[in-house]
């Protein structure tokens, strides 16, 4: 296999299996400006000193290989389409095996010298990235968070200077800018949080990337209203792109005959729902799994789906991510099972429940969200098959 080298390498990456779109790219102007910030620094790195952290599609682990030489990268993300993307892309630019995956501990930052890491959304999400770096890394280990400028604030420079001694900022450059951090200051972990729901009976745990954190969004609050009404004679439950898995949670805490799945592509999440879980005395009946839009679970399978789907890739509002869901949930589903969703009102996605999954009905509306069950049925899987 040819080792496609330099400049030429970003031609060639792809987002696959994620959602591919004119206006969605592989690699960005952060991936590029992190690369060139840390040049410096990964020709004084040695094998295994450098570890990648929410590397979007493998733009910065490759690239740190192919025009840094750096050896036997390190890399953690939070998102397994990430994961997927990534060793896709090493595959066909001859650099499989020049990275391995490892989850975000303390354990998998020990050692590291340089740490670039693709700014998360979250606070939380960087404090834990902060803390578990703080924690395992080199004395003299140099951190490098880049991101888009519009959505970098003064709360990132504190966040990490909870951690670290110093931390500085870069000058812009096409819209994105780097902080840097040196000078770890190890601290005891924040992760998983945890805070205790009342009004539903539930204790909600939440490491940092996981959405909503320990709060309970309203979209989920919106199902929860309809918990009593969904397939009574359920014996097995889904929690598809379960978050920190609270519908999960309250669907086997009301139903002591039920066991439920939860899955997400999310590592942050997948931890979350099995904290939540065990803090919940529930762990013995969810199981929590990552993976991909149900992959990891048999066709005709499951009784009940619950969902509550994304419409954001990053800044950019994308429905076809729902739609891969309700897909999935066609196909793990027995016939006659049912799928309760809920969406943002203004999103039209009944029709496209009603052709992936079968009948639709709106069981709930505000201005803000609408609830759907849709039930299972044969023509639908022929069209769902088309569509795929």
């Amino acid at each position: 296999m040819v080792v496609v080298s330099g400049p030429a390498l970003f031609d060639q990456l792809r987002r696959e299996p994620d959602i591919e779109a004119p206006d969605l790219v592989a690699v960005d102007a952060t991936d590029r400006l992190l690369l060139d910030q840390a040049a410096g620094l990964l020709a004084g790195c040695g094998p295994g000193e450098l570890l990648v952290v929410d590397d979007s599609y493998g733009a910065l682990t490759l690239g740190a290989v192919a025009l840094h030489g750096a050896d036997d990268v390190r890399v953690c993300q939070d998102l397994l389409v990430g994961e997927l993307a990534l060793a896709g892309n090493a595959e066909r630019a001859g650099l499989a095996g020049s990275y391995r995956q490892v989850p975000l501990t303390a354990e998998s930052a020990a050692g590291a010298r340089v740490v670039l890491v693709k700014a998360p959304k979250a606070l939380d999400a960087l404090r834990e990235i902060a803390e578990v770096v703080a924690e395992g890394a080199a004395p003299d280990v140099t951190v490098l968070v880049g991101g888009r400028i519009k959505h970098m604030t003064h709360a990132m420079n504190d966040v990490l200077g909870d951690s670290f001694t110093d931390v500085s900022a870069t000058l812009a450059r096409q819209k994105s800018r780097v902080l840097v951090a040196r000078g770890p200051r190890p601290g005891p972990s924040s992760f998983p949080q945890r805070q205790d729901h009342p009004d539903v009976g539930l204790t909600v745990a939440a490491h940092g990337a996981a959405f909503a954190g320990t709060k309970i969004d309203i979209g989920t609050r919106a199902l929860l209203r309809s918990l009593d009404l969904m397939n009574p004679a359920a014996g097995t439950a889904l929690d598809l792109g379960c978050g920190t898995g609270v519908l999960a949670a309250a669907l086997v805490k009301a139903r002591p005959d039920l066991r439920a799945l939860a899955v997400d592509q999310s590592a942050a999440a997948v931890a979350s729902a099995a904290a939540t879980a065990t803090a919940n005395g529930l762990g013995d009946r969810i199981t929590v799994v990552r993976d991909d839009a149900a992959s990891s679970i048999p066709g005709g399978s499951v009784d009940l789906v619950v969902c509550n789907p994304p419409f954001h890739l990053g800044a950019a509002v994308v429905t076809t991510a729902a739609d891969r869901l309700f897909a999935a949930a066609a196909r793990v589903l027995r016939p006659g099972g049912e799928l309760w969703t809920v969406y943002n009102s203004s999103l039209r996605h009944k029709p496209a429940l009603a052709r992936l999954v079968g009948p639709t009905r709106v069981v709930d509306r505000t201005p803000k969200f609408t609830v759907t069950v849709s039930v299972r049925n044969e023509k639908a899987r022929v069209d769902r098959h088309a569509l795929l």
